[in-house]
This record gives structure tokens, sequence and C-alpha cells, in this order.
């Protein structure tokens, strides 16, 4: 039973739904959706390493990338300056070593000595240097808001680096244990330029073969790599959208690993003597895009409408079954900024939002379209948003979009609404600054609130953590009231997994690092 009011004709809609994820082969292989089976042609002796992934990573270069998928290819091509351990702690990775002035402005970091990039050059102090004014200064690159507070990046010697600060910037570290933090070989980027995405070159466990778009990336082991031995011999992410058709690849043997498990799929893998499931509770979100600068989201009160009459709760039992957790902010359990009260979702009140549809002259409803990625799952989404909205006269038009098509979408802000979420970070800011700042690199949603940008911009500079903290209260409150994006629930990390495969250690951010990993 469900404690709030569901109608019959959406509980038909959507039972026997699976999980969404953000948003996110080898060389003789083929990914299919279709449920048949992939296929390889296995080489005598060679260990290979089977992932899949649920939709076909972008681009493999950190500077421009903006994919959940990405990232997943990125933990075994790259290393970052820094990384997270499985406690969610920041720890050194490329650096060795760090220290920071007690005003926040000054970093010096140590670097690891004897690491080589792929392609056989030195990753050194002025490596760093490179990559940092690549990512500051690049026309296209996506990096430049995380890293608008360095103001400087100097080498001290060989294997010492200084980072001067234009101000404090409470979540650096944090950054550099993603993107920003990812260093690729300066060689290989003046070599190959804006085809560099074709080319990648790292430090990473595992060196780049080829890309087939929508079907697979090729890694094979790096026979050097600084940081121990590899044994994995090659590393193929290939891509499903089909949930259920990669279950059964999974299932077959044909997937070692898979990077999200379809809740309908879930006793399945349970009941599977040769699998295992992780599931962990994520640190990202998912919800909508209200494009705030076009109608009919550029009126507060009908995006106020859409928000309000979410059910939330009734979203994650129906589809989840408590594998996911209702969201009204962007911050989860164990951030620094999460708020029980704020985060708590309530039900919807028709009397309410009938008078906010009054109040944004829409007293007997409206139309809008909603764009959703290509799979079952999101389709099943759109189903049940099309069946909470469309009892208060909300009528919703659902458009599918290859997930590639849609990031673009997002960037050109051409859409009344979007289905896509965030993967999450460890600190706050990274959730947030980016997503509701006016003109930021992730504001899809076209959000621009005086206010809000006064407290967000605050809280990164802000070094005492309840101080912090308060700020983010304030600003999580603002945005529900401005309804700027709506979001509906905090997704839980289920990978599938054969219990052939050792060496795993779950990390809060979800990505499958492969540099330990080894299949029996």
């Amino acid at each position: 039973m469900f404690s709030t009011k569901v109608s019959k004709a959406m509980l038909g809609a959507v039972l026997g739904t699976v999980l969404l994820v953000t948003g996110c082969g080898g060389g003789n292989s083929a990914s299919t959706d279709n449920g048949k089976a992939a296929t390889t042609s296995p080489v005598s002796g060679k260990k290979v390493l089977n992932i899949g992934l649920k939709a076909d990573p972008p681009s493999m270069d950190p500077n421009t990338s903006t994919s959940l998928y990405d990232r997943q290819v990125y933990a075994s091509l790259y290393d970052k300056l820094f990384d997270i351990d499985s406690e969610g702690k920041i720890v050194p990775m490329l650096a060795e070593s760090y220290e920071v002035t007690p005003d926040g402005k000054t970093y010096t970091l140590k670097l690891k000595q004897g690491v080589k990039f792929h392609d056989g050059t030195e990753f050194d102090a002025e490596a760093v240097k490179f990559n940092f004014e690549r990512n500051m200064n690049d026309e296209k690159s996506r990096r430049k808001g995380e890293l608008k507070f360095v103001d400087s990046v100097a080498v001290v010697d060989k294997n010492t680096i200084k980072i001067q600060m234009k101000e404090p910037f409470a979540p650096f570290l944090s950054v550099l244990t993603d993107r920003s933090g990812i260093m690729v070989s300066p060689k290989a980027v003046k070599e190959h330029g804006d085809q560099y995405l074709n080319h990648p070159v790292g430090t990473g466990p595992y060196v780049f073969v080829e890309q087939v778009k929508g079907d697979h990336v090729t890694l094979k082991k790096n026979e050097n790599y600084w940081n121990g031995q590899v044994k994995i011999d090659e590393v193929n992410y290939k891509v499903f959208t089909n949930g259920t058709a990669k279950v059964q690849n999974l299932r077959s043997g044909m997937l070692d690993i898979i990077d999200d498990t379809p809740v309908k799929e879930i006793p399945a893998i349970k009941g599977d003597a040769n699998l295992q499931l992780v599931a962990e509770s994520g640190m990202g979100y998912q919800g909508l895009y209200l494009n705030n600068s076009r109608p009919p989201f550029d009126n507060k009160y009908l995006r106020q409408a859409v928000d309000r009459a979410i059910d939330r709760d009734a979203l994650v039992k129906v589809l989840f079954n408590g594998y996911a957790a209702p969201a009204r902010t962007a911050f989860t359990k164990g951030s620094l900024a999460y708020n029980e009260a704020l985060n708590t979702p309530k039900p919807p009140d028709a009397a309410e939002i009938k008078d906010l549809l009054a109040k944004g002259g829409q007293p007997n409803g409206f139309n809008f379209k909603l764009y959703i990625s290509t799979s079952p799952e999101n389709e099943q989404l759109g189903a049940v948003l099309q069946n909470m909205l469309k009892q208060h006269n909300i009528n919703v038009t659902l458009e599918k979009l290859e997930y590639g098509q849609l990031i673009e979408t997002g960037d050109k802000g051409e859409f009344e609404a979007m289905q896509l979420g965030w993967s999450g970070r460890q600190d706050p800011d990274q959730n947030f600054h980016d997503f509701v700042v006016t003109d930021t690199s992730n504001n899809d949603g076209r959000i621009s609130i005086p206010k809000l940008d006064e407290l967000v911009i605050k809280a990164r500079g802000e070094l005492d953590e309840a101080k912090r903290k308060a700020l983010y209260d304030e600003a999580a409150t603002l945005l529900q009231d401005e309804a700027g994006y709506a979001y509906m629930y905090h997704q839980y990390v289920l990978l599938g997994m054969n219990k052939k495969v050792t060496g795993f250690t779950y990390v809060p951010d979800g990505l499958i690092r492969t540099a330990n990993l080894d299949k029996q």
C-alpha cells in the first residue's frame, strides 16, 4: 500500500520498471540491445574483462567531458592528482603529498616520481602546469568553472608544483579528484589538437586502443604501470542501452560487470550463484531541468506547479522498490550540506497546485514537451511523470533522444523540460554550483537568481564547515521556492558482477576502478 494517492492507471503503466542512471567491447566484439549475447573472439591465455555501460561515452578528453560514462572509462585510462577512497575521503594519487597555507590560498603539491604517460613521456611538474593551463584557458574547456579561482600555477622544481588561488576555495582538493585533476599527456595534446579525444593518453593502468561509437571502447594493459602490476590484459566497455539485454549478457558470461542493474532484474542477479550485486547509496541525483529562460517555464508558478505535482515517495516505491531515495535537494546523506527537513518530500496538494496554475495564468492547466533518453527505463519514468502531472491538468509529451544528443540539447538550451541528472561528487559545491549559478557550465535550466548566486559563491570560499552548511541550507530553500530544477530522487549504485572478478573495492563515486581487478 502507498501512503500517497496513486491511480490504478499509473500503477499499470509502471509496474515492473527498472532503475535509471545519470545523465551518462573490444575490437572483435559486438554489443547488442536485442537481448542476444555479444560475441568475442577469445585469445589463448589472454584475460579479458568486459564491462557493460548504459550509454556511449561521448568524449575521451576530460577537458570537454560532461558524462558519467566517460568517467567510467577514465577510471582505467587516466590517473588524477587526488582520488577518494572507500570511505569517501580525499587521498593523494599522482600527488605524493601536499601543503596548504592557513589562509587557504596557496597549495604546494609534491608529485610522484618515476611516472610515465602511455606515450613514454614523463609525468612531472611541467605536465601538471600544462594540464591546469589547458583546463583553465582552452576555448572548449568544460573545466573553467571548477578552476576559476586558480590565479597561477608555478613549477617549483621537477617534482613540485605551487598553485596560487585568487581567494579561498573550499572544494579545491575535491575538484582535483575528478576531471580537473586528471593528467593527460602534453605531447599527445600538442600532436593531435582537436582530435586528442580520438587519441587519449594518460598514466592509468590501461592504454587506449579504439572507440567504436555506440558499440565499445577497448583498452589494453599498461605494462609499465607505476602503481603496481596490472592483472587483466584487456578491458572492453560495451554499450547496452537495454538494461535487460545487459543483464542477460552478464548471466551468460559475455559481460563480467555491468554499471547498473534494473530493479526488476535484481532477483535474477541475487538468485544466480555465479553473480553478486553491489548495492550502495550514491552521491548523485535525478530530476528535471525546467528551462527558466523560455515558455512555459520562464513562469515561476508553472515551474512550481510541476515540481509540487511530482509524488516522489510514490515514484521511488513504484519504480525502485527501495533502491533509491526521494529527493528535493542536490545533497545526499553523508554530505556536508545534507538537511533532512529540506530533503524530505511532501505529498502533492491538489488545492496548492490549482492555485499555482491560476497564478501562472493557466487555470485550466498547460502542455509541455519533456525530453528523455532512449531506454525502456526512461520511458517508464516518463510514463510515471505523465500520469502524475495529468491528474492536475498538466499534459506532458515525451520525446526520446540519444544520450549524447540529450547532452547537446541541454547545452544549447533548446528544450522546455529535460530529464537529466548528475552522478554526484564528494563536495557539495560540485553537485550544486555549476548547475544553479547564472551562466555556469552545467546550468542547462538557465537558472538566474542573484541571491542564489551570492549564497552559492560565498559557500565556495567559506572554510568554516558550520557556516558553509548554513549557506547551503539557505540556498537550497531558495531554489526550492523558485523550482529552478525539480529534484526527484537520489539514485543507488547497482553494479552487477560475476564472482570470477576479484579485487573489487566499492568507492562512493560509483566508478569501477579496474587497476586492482583480476579474473579467475
